[in-house]
C-alpha cells in the first residue's frame, strides 16, 4: 500500500494517530454516512453541504483537535463549500431518528472486525448476549441562542439512554428525546422495539417498571433490574438464606409475583445485605430477575447487578478523551447530534482497543494501557498527520475487504510498543500533616519554611 509508505514516520513515533484515522476512514465512510442520512431523515435534505461533512467537522470539535464549530468550519471551509449560517443552520435541525441511526451503523461498522479479529469477551452468562442500559442528561448549555438569554434556570438541551453491549464493549444503541427534564422511562417503549431473543438487560431502579418488565420478559429476554420501591409484587413464602456475596455480604432469595394488565409473572428478588450503607442511606439492595437458578445463582445476579458500572467507565472514559457535551450549541438537537457523534469515535477506540487486545493480550491492555495518554497524543499530533498525509491518501482504506482491514490494523499494531502508554500506578494516598498556626501577616518566606524545616525523626 503507497499509504503505509507515506506513514512511516507517524508509524514510529504516532502510532495511535494512524490507528485512529484508520477506524475513522472505516467508520466515517462518507456514502455509509449519507445513506443513513437519506434512509432515516424525514424533514431535511441535502443540497450543497453533505451529511458526512457535518459529521466530520463536529467529530473535529469532539476530539478537540478543533476547539469550536466555528474554527473548525474555518480549517474545512474549502471542503464544505458553504457559508458558517448554513453549517449552524444544518447543525439545528439535524433530527434525532438521524443521530440513533449513525450511532446504530457504527456499531455495525465495528461488530464485524471485532470478529474478524476474535476480540469480543465471552458473555457473563452463557447463551445470553448482555446489555447494560443507563440514561444520561446532557449538561446545561452556555445561553448564546436568544431564547435562552433573560432565564436563570440551566437550559438543558436533551436527554438519552445508551445501551452498551458487553461482549464487544460497543455502544450499541441510543435513544433520544430533545426534552431536557423528560423522564427516563418515556423513552422504555423506543427501547423494547430493539429487545431480541436471549438479551439479558441489566439497568438500575429507575427502569423498574412493570410495563418495561413485562416487555422484556414477552420478548424472551431476561433481565438484572434493581426493585424501586414503588413496585412490590407479591411475595412467595419467607425468603431464604442462600449464601455470601465476594465482600461476604448476606444473600437472601424469594419468589415474587408481578400483574400487570391481567398477566402474571413470578419472578426472582435477590436481596443483598450490604456492610457500607448506600449513598442513599440503604442497607439492603434488592434486585429483580427472570434468569432461572441453572442460568445465574443469587450470587451470580448480585455480581451481574455490580458489574452495572462497566457502563459508568465507559462515560467516565468518553468525558476524558472526548469533548461530549459541546457547551456552545444550545439547540437541542444539534447538542444531541454532538453527544452522537462522541458516541460513534467512542466506539472506533473501542474497536481499536479491541484489535490492541487481540495482538497484545486482554489482561495487559486492559490493566496497563492509560486511555489519557492515547487521548493526549491524538490531541498533540493528529492535525499535523492529515497536513503531512491529507485525507484523499487514506480513501483506500475504504475500499479494502474486512479481513485485509483487520490483518492491516494487526500489522500496525503488532509494531506498537505499548510502553508509551502505560498508566502509571496510583500510589498509596500520604496523610496530609496538621499546618501550624498561621502568623499575624498570613505569609511566610519560602526560603525562610525550607531553612527552618526539620524532617520527621
Amino acid at each position: 500500500m503507497l499509504l503505509n509508505k507515506l506513514l512511516q514516520s507517524f508509524l514510529k513515533e504516532r502510532p495511535y494517530c494512524v490507528l485512529v484515522r484508520a477506524a475513522l476512514q472505516r467508520m466515517l465512510s462518507p456514502s455509509r454516512l449519507n445513506q443513513v442520512f437519506q434512509d432515516h431523515a424525514i424533514e431535511q435534505y441535502e443540497r450543497e453541504l453533505l451529511f458526512s461533512s457535518l459529521v466530520e467537522l463536529m467529530a473535529h470539535v469532539v476530539t478537540r483537535v478543533e476547539p469550536s464549530v466555528l474554527a473548525a468550519y474555518r480549517a474545512m471551509r474549502s471542503e464544505l463549500g458553504v457559508s458558517d449560517e448554513a453549517v449552524y443552520q444544518k447543525l439545528q435541525h439535524v433530527e434525532t431518528s438521524v443521530s440513533e441511526a449513525m450511532v446504530r451503523d457504527s456499531f455495525a461498522v465495528a461488530h464485524p472486525v471485532l470478529q474478524e479479529l476474535q476480540a469480543c469477551d465471552r458473555s457473563w452468562v452463557r447463551g445470553k448476549r448482555v446489555k447494560v442500559l443507563d440514561g444520561n442528561y446532557l449538561q446545561a448549555t452556555e445561553r448564546r441562542i436568544a431564547e435562552l438569554r433573560n432565564l436563570w434556570d440551566a437550559p438543558l438541551p436533551g436527554r438519552a439512554l445508551v445501551v452498551w453491549d458487553q461482549q464487544t464493549r460497543l455502544i450499541e444503541n441510543v435513544f433520544l428525546t430533545e426534552h431536557g427534564l423528560a423522564s427516563e422511562r418515556s423513552l422504555l417503549g423506543d427501547v423494547l422495539s430493539r429487545v431480541m431473543k436471549r438479551d439479558l438487560w441489566i439497568a438500575d431502579r429507575n427502569f423498574c417498571t412493570l410495563g418495561f418488565l413485562f416487555g422484556l420478559a414477552s420478548r424472551y429476554a431476561r433481565f438484572v433490574i434493581r426493585q424501586h420501591a414503588q413496585l412490590q409484587g407479591v411475595p412467595q413464602g419467607k425468603r431464604r438464606f442462600v449464601g455470601y456475596t465476594e465482600k461476604l455480604e448476606k444473600l437472601w432469595e424469594q419468589a415474587v409475583v408481578i400483574t400487570y394488565q391481567g398477566r402474571s409473572l413470578t419472578i426472582r428478588r435477590i436481596t443483598v445485605e450490604l456492610k457500607v450503607p448506600t449513598r442513599d442511606g440503604d442497607r439492603e439492595l434488592h434486585i429483580f430477575t427472570n434468569l432461572t437458578q441453572s442460568e445465574a445463582s443469587a450470587k451470580k445476579v448480585a455480581e451481574l447487578y455490580g458489574k452495572r458500572w462497566t457502563i459508568e467507565v465507559v462515560f467516565l472514559e468518553m468525558q476524558t478523551a472526548l469533548s461530549c457535551e459541546v457547551k456552545t450549541l444550545g439547540y437541542p438537537r444539534a447538542a444531541l447530534f454532538a453527544f452522537c457523534v462522541a458516541l460513534l469515535l467512542q466506539n472506533a477506540f473501542s474497536m481499536l482497543h479491541g484489535a490492541l487486545r487481540s495482538v497484545h493480550g486482554q489482561q495487559k491492555v486492559d490493566d496497563e494501557v492509560s486511555a489519557v495518554l492515547l487521548a493526549q497524543e491524538l490531541r498533540k499530533a493528529y492535525d499535523g498527520m492529515m497536513v503531512q498525509v491529507p485525507a484523499v491518501h487514506w480513501e483506500e482504506i475504504s475500499e479494502i475487504s474486512l479481513k485485509q482491514y483487520a490483518n492491516l490494523l494487526k500489522g500496525w499494531i503488532s509494531k506498537l510498543d505499548l510502553e508509551r502508554y502505560r498508566k502509571t500506578p496510583r500510589s498509596t494516598p500520604k496523610v496530609k500533616p496538621k499546618r501550624k498556626a498561621r502568623s499575624k501577616s498570613g505569609r511566610i518566606s519560602t526560603a525562610v519554611a525550607i531553612g527552618r524545616y526539620k524532617p520527621p525523626s
